[in-house]
């Protein structure tokens, strides 16, 4: 046994302390001590103290200074006052007379009058009343001189242990001072505050008493005050593992991991012996057993078996809480009674216990233990580095078992909108089952997982979980409807006879390449904890499925005039769905669920979780692809500057791409896409763009002062190489006044011009310069595309399904109706058109639809009508 310093309000263990504080105002005494001399009296000095914690002067036993620290003697009201210099100005003023100067060191062993005599001294007071040495005194605040009751703080506690000082715990359990103590007796701690306040006054001791706002422990389930108790407890002495503690914590793989190296590992450097027992009725009952008449003679029983050998049958109903186990007894063989001490165990120690006691370990599933046995990962909050995560590693160090968990996944909070801690007081909670009924459960998890790590704090934004919710969701789900509709449509199901992935279309090997190393990827970071990486590798490819591979390939799946490649579009995305939806099976368990029972008909939580190298990787064609799409980016961007839209053809392109090109599939993908008619590759953009320098007056100011003017006027004489090497990153040297110079990468800004007619857009190494030159024969197939993008709409407006065929009729002007007839094939089999009829005028009678519309200047009008059957 040994003194437990606790927390009073229940027995609050300090790691639930640390959960309560409160901004609380409280006494702020200041009060002095007479020194004494070597006979015992007063030699004239009095020792100025501070304390916020008036009700601890009747058990003072010593005082505290810092032996480096400067101490001063003043003169104020008629005395000598005793002090840190630093402290002086803030308490006594700055016109204060020191008459002294001296180290802490001069102070030490010093002997001094008991400020009160409320409380008996003890048979043995050892060191009482004296000066001691400690290094936790400052002069950040009070006087420099710390007032100690070991009895009710842990500092004090260890000093009056290292000093041989006594301790005087006149308060009992519940926190009342002995009723038999003068003036304080029989009051609440607090409440005895301005009584002592008074005595001292009385005695001629109060220096001043005033209120301070300051940081207070209290109890965090019912918010009362807490104050630290030494009291007898029952101890594990785990202060001597703290190196076998430190050597399994390095075997553990903390996230983040400053927490594992800093946090927690200093927790445990600090690490002090564990306070086991509790004085509490409910809770795990302290299996040990003390005689009645000789208290060194007690038993820890360890088992059922072993307690029915020292007390007999215990029953079928037998009962071991309290209070039926305080009523199992047996004779100890020194003729007293042995009696289970009254003590339950530390709540935490049965939290630690948890990886033993949810397999009944040793009593019985040995195997299943063994085989469960560290666990791979747990997770809970910050706060737990002195809760959970202490007490699992405490306990599985003490039997021996090294790590209990091998990777620890430490959660933060979750704040509101403005990021802000969520609390009753502010009104800024917000209800879980609100947030459920109004996002769907898939919808939050997805949202805390892709926005950022668990380890981070998290704001609960709703406009941000419905925003992550429709990029992700709302595309995987147009995705599948588009994927349905169509095989619903041809009738299509996976078989065995669909292409190998081989045999299939560049589009197809590409997207299930790009699924191998995005599964790959995503099994990846999840063995390593890094669910956010994990995730938003995943939603970055369900974008580029529905929003590259879908739009490019969507004419394969209907009307497709090869079977064997509709087999291979419909096989393709099909297979791409439903690795999705087991890839998102641990995040998104219910949507992942619906999409794979949509797809395959049975659960996703019965399939396998992708395996690593379960898909062929084509890393040639994904760099290809990844070429080819940076390129149709650049190529847009060059359009839009001219304002000319994708649907109007243009000659030719010139690209510079990181290994010379693309193959002839992706090439004419990218063709398609920025609807060019060629595509040349150059070795580099010098032949498409001239580099001229913009000097950085800020940047070269500094550097050249009054000669700034000439090194600019340098630096636009640099050539097109240098430009060039220093756009690179290369190293480019420029003389200034007969100076040589390097130039920083601030100093200008290298601006390229493309030559010519050409519209040129660069990024990473990838060049676009695009020719907007329009010709008679461009301009008349840009127009017939415009008719086909009127027509599709007016078949939605109209209603129409897209597996009806029409018949239809374009009215314009020669322009137009030269475009309609020389591109009738084309507009035919985009518009499921079984004849087309060209005319300068028409009207809206005969047809089902009917629609006039402006057409590059030109007022043109088309006409639809179903055809049955």
């Amino acid at each position: 046994m040994g003194l437990q310093v606790d927390a009073f309000a229940g027995g609050v263990g300090g790691n639930e302390v640390a959960q309560g504080y409160q901004d609380v105002e409280d006494p702020s005494l200041h009060f002095l001590v007479p020194v004494l001399d070597d006979t015992g009296h007063p030699d004239g000095r009095h020792l100025l103290v501070w304390t916020t914690t008036p009700w601890t002067v009747p058990s003072n036993v010593g005082m505290a200074v810092d032996p480096d620290l400067t101490y001063v003697e003043v003169a104020e009201g008629g005395r000598r006052l005793v002090l840190a210099a630093d402290r002086v100005e803030a308490v006594l003023g700055e016109d204060a007379s020191v008459s002294d100067r001296f180290p802490g060191a001069d102070l030490v062993g010093l002997r001094y009058g008991r400020p009160l005599e409320f409380v008996p001294v003890p048979d043995d007071p050892g060191n009482a009343w004296t000066v001691v040495a400690e290094d936790f005194v400052s002069a950040d605040d009070g006087t420099g001189i710390v007032h100690m009751a070991p009895a009710f703080g842990a500092d004090d506690y260890a000093a009056g242990q290292r000093h041989d000082l006594p301790m005087l715990r006149p308060i009992d359990d519940s926190g009342v001072f002995d009723r038999e103590l003068p003036t304080v007796g029989g009051r609440f701690v607090k409440d005895a505050d301005p009584l002592v306040i008074d005595a001292l006054n009385e005695r001629g001791l109060l220096f001043r008493a005033e209120a301070e706002v300051h940081s207070y422990p209290h109890c965090w389930r019912c918010g009362s005050p807490l104050i630290y108790l030494a009291r007898d407890s029952w101890f594990a002495a785990t202060s001597t593992l703290k190196d076998r503690m430190l050597a399994n914590n390095d075997q553990v793989a903390w996230h983040p991991p400053e927490v594992g190296e800093k946090r927690f590992a200093e927790w445990l450097r600090g690490n002090v012996d564990w306070a086991l027992s509790r004085d509490r009725y409910w809770g795990t009952p302290l299996p040990v057993w003390l005689c009645d008449r000789d208290e060194t003679h007690q038993e820890w029983v360890g088992s059922f078996e072993t307690l029915e050998e020292r007390a007999g049958p215990l029953g079928q109903d037998f009962d071991p809480h309290r209070p039926f186990i305080d009523d199992v007894t047996w004779g100890c063989e020194c003729g007293g009674t042995m009696r289970r001490t009254p003590e339950v165990l530390d709540v935490w120690f049965d939290s630690g216990s948890m990886p033993y006691a949810q397999w009944h370990y040793p009593f019985e599933n040995q195997e299943d233990f063994e085989a469960h046995f560290p666990a791979d990962f747990i997770c809970e909050g910050l706060d737990q580095t002195r809760g959970w995560f202490y007490s699992l590693m405490a306990i599985g160090t003490m039997l021996g078992r090294g790590p209990v968990y091998r990777n620890v996944v430490v959660n933060d909070l979750v704040l509101d909108a403005q990021g802000q801690k969520m609390s009753k007081s502010k009104g800024n909670t917000v209800d879980p089952w609100e947030a459920i009924r109004e996002h769907g459960t898939d919808g939050l998890r997805w949202y805390f997982i892709h926005s950022s790590n668990p380890w981070v704090p998290k704001r609960f934004d709703p406009d941000g979980v419905q925003e992550a919710s429709r990029k992700f969701f709302d595309t995987l789900a147009n995705t599948y409807r588009f994927f349905i509709l169509y095989a619903n449509t041809e009738a299509w199901s996976p078989s065995e006879t669909d292409p190998a992935v081989h045999e299939r279309p560049v589009m197809d090997r590409w997207v299930l390449s790009r699924l191998a190393s995005v599964s790959d990827r995503v099994r990846e970071e999840l063995e390593g904890y890094q669910l956010t990486r994990a995730y938003r590798v995943l939603g970055d490819f369900v974008d580029d499925l529905s929003n590259w591979y879908v739009r490019r390939s969507r004419a394969r799946f209907w009307g497709n005039d090869d079977p064997r490649d509709a087999q291979a579009a419909f096989r393709t995305l099909w297979d791409c769905l439903q690795t999705v939806a087991r890839l998102m099976a641990p995040v998104t368990p219910f949507v992942a669920d619906w999409l794979h029972r949509s797809l395959a008909g049975e659960s996703v939580h019965l399939q396998s979780f992708p395996a690593a190298g379960e898909l062929e990787r084509d890393v040639g064609l994904e760099g290809e692809m990844e070429a080819a799409r940076r390129l149709v980016s650049l190529g847009r961007a060059a359009r839009e500057e001219v304002q000319i839209r994708v649907r109007q053809p243009l000659r030719s392109l010139y690209a510079v791409v990181p290994g010379g090109g693309v193959g002839e599939e992706v090439l004419e993908l990218v063709k398609d896409e920025l609807n060019v008619k060629e595509v040349s590759f150059l070795a580099s953009a010098e032949g498409l763009v001239s580099l001229s320098p913009r000097p950085n007056f800020r940047a070269l100011g500094p550097r050249f002062g009054k000669a700034t003017n000439d090194a600019a006027e340098s630096i636009r004489e640099l050539g097109q190489e240098e430009l060039a090497r220093f756009r690179d990153g290369g190293t480019v040297v420029f003389q200034v006044n007969g100076e040589s110079h390097t130039l920083e990468p601030d100093d200008l800004e290298v601006v390229e011009e493309a030559r010519g007619d050409l519209v040129v857009r660069s990024e990473a190494a990838h060049t676009a310069a695009l020719d907007p030159t329009l010709d008679d024969e461009l301009r008349e197939e840009g127009l017939a595309r415009e008719l086909v993008n009127r027509i599709q709409r007016l078949r939605k407006d109209a209603g129409l399904e897209i597996t009806d065929r029409i018949r239809l009729g374009i009215f314009g002007p020669p322009e137009v109706r030269a475009a309609a007839a020389g591109w009738r094939d084309f507009i035919s089999g985009e518009t499921l058109a079984l004849d087309v009829s060209v005319a300068d005028a028409g009207s809206s009678d005969g047809w089902d639809a009917y629609r006039e519309f402006e057409l590059d200047g030109w007022v043109a009008a088309v006409g639809l009508r179903r055809v049955q059957g």
